[in-house]
């Protein structure tokens, strides 16, 4: 059985029109939160101090990277939806 949470909430945006841009930085958050597990899961066992660890870090800064790039191009009020999901909050 496997320690790793699922993340598949569906958000919706509040104006339609931003749905796909919604849909699109949420997908790369599942992703870093999935990374970040893994990351999380690789540090209780060998510390942040191995490649393994460095690997899954420079993994999870760049789905974060992509993440904020597709917020960049929300209106607020989007991101503020996106923020007070449980996606968003997972832990």
């Amino acid at each position: 059985m496997s320690k790793f949470k699922v993340y598949d909430e569906t958000i919706t945006a509040v104006n339609k029109k931003n749905q796909s841009l919604v849909n699109k930085a949420t997908t790369w958050l599942n992703k870093y939160h999935t990374s970040n597990d893994a990351r999380n899961m690789i540090d209780s066992l060998y510390g942040d101090d191995n490649k393994q660890w460095e690997k899954i870090n420079a993994k999870c800064e760049s789905q974060w990277d992509v993440y904020t790039m597709y917020l960049d191009e929300l209106p607020k009020y989007e991101i503020k939806n996106i923020e007070k999901s449980k996606l968003y909050l997972n832990n």
